[in-house]
C-alpha cells in the first residue's frame, strides 16, 4: 500500500513538473511571438472540409491568390504596402479564386479579410515561429470546415522547395532587418532550448529496476 501511494505521488509530481514546463515554454514562445507580430503579415488558408479534393483544392487556391499578390506589390513592398493591397483589390482576389474553383468544378464562395489570429507554433525550414497572436490575411474556402494551411506574407517565408522547406535567403535577410538582432536569433534555435529536463521514474526505484 505504501507503494502504491509513492507511485501515485510520484506520478503527481511528475505531470506537475511536465505542465509547468510545458507552460513555462508557452508563455515564453508567446512573449516572443508579441514582440516580433508587429513586423510579419501571416497567411492562412482554410479548406471546405478535409476531402482529399478540398484539401488539394486549398492548396492550389493558396498559390494563386500567393503568386497574385505578390504580383501586385513591388520588390519594396513592407508589410503595409501588403495589406493595403489586399485591403484594396480584396473583391478581385476573391473573384479569382472562385473563378479558378469553378472551373475546376467546385462551386465554393472565397473569403479574404484581414485579421488577427492565434498560431500554433510552427517551422519554416530552420525558421521557427513561436505559437501567439499574429496579423494574418485570412482565406475562407466554402464552409472553411477543413485542415488549415499557414505561411508568411510578408515576409516572404514560403517554401522554395515543398519538399525540403528551404526559406529564401532573401526572406531571412528581409526577416533579420524587420527584428531586433536577439528576436532574429531566437527564431532559429530548437524549441524548448536550453531548458535541460532530466527526468528520473520512481516507479523504476519502486520496482528496484533503475
Amino acid at each position: 500500500m505504501k507503494h502504491i501511494r509513492e507511485l501515485v505521488l510520484s506520478i503527481s509530481c511528475f505531470l506537475f513538473a511536465f505542465l509547468l514546463t510545458m507552460m513555462w515554454v508557452q508563455q515564453k514562445d508567446e512573449n516572443l511571438a508579441a514582440g516580433i507580430s508587429p513586423s510579419l503579415l501571416r497567411f492562412h488558408v482554410l479548406a471546405n472540409s478535409n476531402k482529399s479534393t478540398d484539401q488539394a483544392l486549398k492548396l492550389e487556391v493558396k498559390s494563386l491568390l500567393v503568386q497574385r499578390i505578390q504580383d501586385g506589390l513591388s520588390s519594396e513592398a513592407g508589410k503595409e504596402e501588403t495589406c493595403t493591397y489586399i485591403r484594396e483589390h480584396q473583391a478581385e482576389l476573391e473573384t479569382a479564386a472562385e473563378a479558378y474553383m469553378q472551373k475546376a468544378g467546385y462551386d465554393y464562395p472565397a473569403k479574404i479579410e484581414l485579421t488577427r489570429c492565434y498560431f500554433p507554433t510552427k517551422a519554416y525550414g530552420d525558421v521557427v515561429l513561436p505559437c501567439g497572436t499574429y496579423d494574418a490575411a485570412r482565406v475562407t474556402l466554402g464552409s472553411g470546415r477543413g485542415r488549415n494551411w499557414w505561411c508568411v506574407l510578408y515576409p516572404q517565408l514560403c517554401f522554395i522547395n515543398a519538399s525540403y522547406g528551404i526559406v529564401p535567403d532573401s526572406s531571412k535577410l528581409l526577416l533579420q532587418h524587420a527584428l531586433e538582432p536577439e528576436e532574429y536569433a531566437a527564431l532559429f534555435r530548437t524549441r524548448g532550448e536550453g531548458i535541460p529536463i532530466h527526468i528520473r521514474f520512481k516507479v523504476l526505484d519502486l520496482l528496484n529496476l533503475s
